[in-house]
C-alpha cells in the first residue's frame, strides 16, 4: 500500500531527525523544513498528504502557516507538534485548520497514532491535554481572542517579524512592501494592543506564542 505523503516542519535539526528515524516506516518524508515561509513553499513544491508543524518557528510561526496552507493546500492534512500545551494554542491551532494537536513530550508514543488518525479523515489531541478537556472534542474548544487581540493575519506576521529583532526595512524585502505599510501596521498592531514598545511588543509575541523566545 502507498505510503502518504509528509512534510515535516521543525527548526530543530536534532528533532527532524529523530522525527524522520520514527515515522520512515509507515509515511514517505517527502520533504522538510525549517521556517514557516519554507512550509509553503515546500507544501507547493510536493503536495503533501499531511504537514507536520512546530507552532515556533521562525519567519512565519506554525499557526500562522497553517492558516496559509489551509488556502494553498486546502486537501493536505494538518497537524501540529509543540511543546505548548496551553488550551489557547490548542483552540488558535483548531481555529487555523490543523486536524490534530500532539506534545512534543508524547511524540514518542503518540505521533504516529496521531497521523493515521488524521490521515484517516478524524482528529487528534494529545492525551494529556484530552485529560483537561474531559468529553469536549476539538469543535467545542473556545475560541481565543487572546491570541491575537484582533489583528489580522499581515499584523501577526509583521509582529512576528518586529519580535526577532528585524529591522523595518528588512521587514518590508521579506513581506514584498514598502517600509511605509510596515510603518503602517506596527501602528494599528500597537493602537489595538495598547503597547508601544519593541521590547513589550516583543515580550506579549513570545508570550502569546507569535514568536520564539529562542
Amino acid at each position: 500500500m502507498k505510503k502518504p505523503r509528509l512534510l515535516l516542519a521543525d527548526d530543530h535539526t536534532i528533532l527532524i531527525e529523530g522525527l524522520k528515524a520514527l515515522l520512515a516506516a509507515e509515511f514517505d518524508v517527502a520533504a522538510t523544513a525549517a521556517d514557516g515561509r519554507a512550509v509553503l513553499e515546500a507544501a507547493e513544491r510536493h503536495k503533501p498528504d499531511l504537514i507536520l508543524l512546530d507552532i515556533s518557528m521562525p519567519g512565519l510561526n506554525g499557526i500562522e502557516a497553517a492558516r496559509r496552507l489551509k488556502q494553498s493546500n486546502p486537501n493536505a492534512k494538518l497537524i501540529i507538534l509543540t511543546m505548548h500545551a496551553d488550551l489557547i494554542f490548542v483552540s488558535a491551532a483548531f481555529e487555523a485548520g490543523v486536524s490534530g494537536y500532539v506534545l512534543k513530550q508524547s511524540a514518542a508514543t503518540e505521533l504516529v497514532t496521531a497521523l493515521r488518525q488524521v490521515d484517516s479523515g478524524r482528529h487528534y489531541i494529545s492525551s494529556l491535554i484530552q485529560k483537561r478537556l474531559g468529553t469536549e472534542t476539538p469543535a467545542f474548544l473556545r475560541r481565543s481572542k487572546e491570541l491575537s487581540a484582533g489583528l489580522t493575519s499581515r499584523q501577526r506576521e509583521v509582529l512576528q517579524l518586529l519580535a526577532e529583532g528585524r529591522v523595518r526595512k528588512e521587514i518590508a524585502q521579506i513581506l514584498g512592501v514598502s517600509v511605509k505599510t510596515v510603518e503602517f501596521h506596527k501602528q494599528k498592531i500597537t493602537e489595538k494592543l495598547g503597547i508601544h514598545t519593541d521590547a513589550a511588543l516583543t515580550a506579549y509575541a513570545i508570550r502569546h506564542g507569535i514568536a520564539s523566545a529562542e
